[in-house]
């Protein structure tokens, strides 16, 4: 018998003079995937096929464990995904450039258990939308690098290139976040406290 496939494809419209906000927020948020005890889900029909880009659940933490915050700059950061791969097969690399201004201690410690742990990272855009780039079905690869600047007029910088496959562009989150500060709610139709 043959297998029936229904269509999944949705039209997708824009209506002119609907501002698309660029960028990314100042701060981002982090886990250790080995700190995640339940990831939220790719909503899917019957064939696995995903139907939504929006997770379904929480994330959900090993007890006192919460999410850590990294300030960035927003005007030298950037949230970027492109097609990988080969159909029937292809996935989503979302790639995230997000540049923290200090370059001490601190920032220089960050840099050898960032570059060395397999983490989630969550990304508020400008409109307010939560997106995530790690996920419990690949490794996510981040990597760090320095800068202490140039002469009298340099900047400094501490870079963070985290690279993450998906199954869609950076999905996006609407659960909860527990983090050193207290709960955040990313869902950004929700009355928030």
């Amino acid at each position: 018998m043959a297998k029936t496939c229904t269509s999944i494809q949705k039209s997708l419209g824009w209506c002119q003079g609907t501002p698309e906000l660029p960028g990314v927020r100042r701060r981002i948020y982090y886990v250790a995937k080995d700190k995640i005890v339940t990831f939220p889900d790719l909503p899917r029909d019957e064939l696995g096929r995903p139907t939504s880009s929006v997770l379904d659940g929480n994330f959900g933490l090993l007890a006192d464990q919460t999410w850590k915050y990294i300030d960035i700059l927003p005007d030298k950061s950037q949230l970027t995904s492109e097609a990988q791969g080969e159909l029937p097969s292809q996935t989503q690399l979302n790639k995230l450039t997000a540049v923290h201004p200090g370059v001490g201690a601190e920032a220089s410690a960050a840099a050898a258990y960032i570059n060395n742990t397999d983490n989630v990272f969550i990304v508020e855009d400008m409109k307010g939308n939560y997106r995530v780039l790690g996920n419990d079905k690949w490794q996510s690869k981040a990597t760090v690098a320095q800068d202490l600047g140039q002469g009298a007029t340099g900047t400094t910088s501490t870079t963070i290139n985290v690279e993450a496959t998906d199954e869609v562009p950076a999905p996006f989150y609407v659960g909860t976040l527990e983090t050193e500060d207290g709960l955040i709610y990313c869902d950004p139709t929700m009355n928030k406290p």
